[in-house]
């Protein structure tokens, strides 16, 4: 029989109440509190922090405090990836970010969902779809990526946009829900 954290990142149905789970959030939140309070004059000690926090973490990091996270443990970004003051990453599931993505105040990246149907929403058991954003990436404040989509190389997302599907490379999307205002040339 698989663990809920097994059950959680193949995408099934799981208990997030599972002990397990809630040590691996406490751990996390554990480490963002930390990290949250550092100085600006503690570049190095932060980069420490999110290479414990995070599973990848790619050259010349810059993740504006405050920052929150469930389990940190789902989390790669790469190269001279930057996120500005007030992001939340919910990964129950892997979240990725390719090489010089940037990311606007208040970012939002959801990777949990629950039952559609009431009854088996009231079991408090949920599933997980990753996110995935590809290379030089602009994600705009207050934009949400919700469970599932995958953002192409080259995007703009604008601020406040809300990304329920996919994105294709080299477009800028904006809206609730967005969709493709115009392409990259």
């Amino acid at each position: 029989m698989s663990t809920e954290t097994e059950r959680m990142l193949a995408g099934k149905l799981y208990d997030p109440s599972a002990p397990e789970l809630v040590a691996d959030r406490e751990r996390a939140r554990d480490l963002a509190r930390r990290y949250n309070a550092t100085s600006e004059a503690e570049s190095e000690h932060r980069e420490t922090l999110l290479r414990s926090l995070f599973d990848a973490v790619g050259d010349d990091p810059v993740v504006k405090p405050p920052f929150r996270c469930d389990y940190g443990y789902n989390i790669a970004v790469g190269d001279g990836f930057f996120a500005n003051y007030g992001c939340v990453f919910l990964d129950t599931n892997p979240i990725s970010f390719g090489d010089r993505c940037l990311l606007g105040p208040g970012v939002h990246v959801y990777t949990p969902t629950h039952p559609i149907d009431p009854e088996e929403r009231a079991t408090g058991r949920e599933r997980a779809e990753p996110v995935t954003v590809g290379d030089d990436v602009w994600i705009g404040g207050r934009a949400v990526l919700n469970p599932g989509v995958t953002v192409g190389d080259g995007a703009v997302i604008a601020s406040g946009a809300v990304v329920t599907s996919d994105v294709p490379d080299r477009v800028v999307v904006g809206g609730n829900p967005a969709r493709v205002i115009r392409e990259i040339e």
